[in-house]
């Protein structure tokens, strides 16, 4: 059967979306991801109703209520704990991923969120303010493991010219889920406190479908080859996320990265820290995963309201102002979904950090000056504009991306563990210290997320390269601090690899990768 399929084909090899590995990508991404942006901004349009919720349900236990203050802490408590919990699925994901694959630990999950929207569901019918926090530490859980779980699935799956593309699919529904929750939460819809608990509980729609239909698709062809030794599940996962291309070519390159790491099992994530050879790559990912969260995005969330508000926008007209801003974001996250193929990472991912860098300080200077000079309320609302815009363009779903592309397969559930664990920890860190931080600073607390976003830009210009159409195998070449492959070295390899040193990084020469059929193993 191999046979029939790995029939030589000549010229460059370049592989075409097919509906498999479209519906997959949706699949994941609209039943995964996009829960965590749901969660993000579910509990803002209920936040009284919760209050009140909490404030009753005490009466009832204890005959008297509590102070406003406690109540705060309560429901501060609320919504920051989806980030512990976010923080525990990413410290689980390296062992799932290596236990049950990529797609079945996306599929497993899932039970994780029937249990949190039951718990939140069933909340206030059972009185229990317990089952809310609950529930959305579960939720937290479950957004740990797909944060992580789903870029990596896709990272594998796709074809290195439609990586770029199919990886930054998840943002965009990220983007749909802060929206989704910023249409719902209006109040002609499911902003009325007898509603609170099914908004809340909504989360198990996307996943019931994702749970419905994911489980008829193959595993990553990678993971079958490299970590399960299955060469005929490889073909025919191949088979179906390839569309009438030659398939040869691919399968020698995962069999070379499997040679490579013959001797090497997959790494933990003390033994990926103590890996020389993969350091700039740990490094890489610490700074863009942490510079994703410090960058000031969730700060400029939580003080778009006030911005608007300032801006001399009507109350009540602010919560559609808000959902524009949703909008915005959607239509951002697509401009760069659909140019990372042609303009590559690096671009987006410089390009959004440093707009976001500029405009956090156009931030500062109209909040600084909106008293004196009237426009400036009108500036400050196009400054949360584009710091948004920028932010979705790139930083949104580029480190996920790169977080995949920069490691083999051995290095990468355990440095999906690193990259979502910062990720979470720089979370939680902002929105417990973005108050104290606005008290301090005042409107000049935006310059310290300005200078981080220029750092992490800055960063990302000088030490990551471009990994736009390059194999695993390519860019762990890229990385190496070697001289070069000694050409008979070079020679020998199946893919006829030969490396020129070039500013402490090995670049690929022009037209250096040639596929010798007589070497595969198969």
């Amino acid at each position: 059967m191999a046979e029939e399929v790995l029939i030589p084909s000549p010229g460059k090899i370049r592989s075409h979306l097919n509906f498999s590995l479209l519906a997959v990508t949706l699949l994941t991404s609209f039943g995964s991801s996009m829960l965590y942006g749901y969660n993000l901004a579910v509990v803002n349009s209920p936040a009284r109703y919760i209050k009140d919720f909490y404030n009753h349900t005490i009466v009832s236990r204890n005959g008297t209520g509590v102070s406003e203050e406690t109540l705060t802490v309560l429901y501060s408590a609320t919504v920051s704990i989806f980030a512990i919990g976010g923080l525990v699925g990413s410290l689980m994901v390296g062992m799932l991923v290596t236990k049950f694959g990529r797609k079945g630990t996306v599929v497993n999950s899932t039970v994780l969120v029937f249990v949190a929207g039951s718990l939140m569901g069933f909340s206030r019918i059972c009185g229990s303010p317990e089952m809310v926090i609950f529930g959305r530490f579960v939720t937290g859980i479950h957004s740990g493991i797909s944060l992580s779980a789903v870029p990596m699935y896709l990272g594998e799956i796709a074809p290195k010219n439609l990586r770029g593309f199919l990886g930054l699919v998840p943002s965009i529904f990220i983007c749909l889920g802060v929206f989704t929750a910023q249409v719902l939460g209006l109040q002609e819809l499911l902003g009325k406190e007898e509603h609170w608990p099914l908004f809340l509980s909504l989360v198990v729609v996307p996943t019931c479908v994702q749970l419905i239909l994911l489980p008829w698709f193959p595993e990553s062809p990678r993971y079958l080859l490299i970590e399960k030794h299955n060469i005929h599940a490889t073909i025919t996962a191949l088979k179906w996320y390839r569309a009438k291309c030659n398939i040869q070519a691919e399968i020698e390159e995962m069999q070379e990265e499997q040679r490579s790491l013959s001797s090497v099992e997959t790494l933990s994530v003390w033994q990926l820290l103590l890996d020389g050879s993969v350091r700039w790559q740990v490094v890489s990912v610490a700074v863009i995963n942490v510079g994703m969260q410090l960058s000031g995005i969730d700060a400029i969330w939580f003080y778009t309201n006030d911005i608007f508000q300032n801006a001399g926008i009507p109350a009540s007209q602010i919560q559609y102002t808000t959902v524009g801003t949703g909008a915005i974001e959607i239509i951002a996250g697509l401009i760069g979904c659909f140019t990372i193929e042609r303009l590559g990472r690096r671009p987006l991912i410089i390009g959004g950090f440093g707009v976001m860098g500029i405009f956090c300080s156009g931030i500062t200077l109209s909040l600084v000056l909106q008293e004196r000079i009237s426009f400036m309320r009108y500036v400050s609302v196009g400054c949360v504009v584009g710091i948004i815009a920028g932010f979705c363009i790139g930083p949104a779903g580029v480190p996920f991306l790169m977080t995949a592309e920069l490691f083999k397969q051995s290095h990468r559930p355990a440095a999906y563990t690193v990259g979502g664990s910062l990720n979470w920890i720089s979370n939680f860190t902002v929105g417990f210290v973005f108050p104290f931080l606005q008290m301090s600073a005042g409107s000049f607390c935006y310059l310290v997320f300005s200078g981080v976003c220029l750092l992490v830009s800055t960063y990302v210009f000088f030490i990551i390269p471009e990994t736009k159409n390059k194999t695993f195998m390519e860019i762990s070449q890229m990385f190496s601090t070697k001289e070069a492959v000694p050409e008979t070295q070079a020679l020998s390899l199946p893919d006829q690899l030969k490396l020129k040193k070039m500013n402490g990084y090995g670049a690929l020469e022009s037209g250096s990768l040639e596929f010798d059929s007589s070497t595969s193993a198969i």
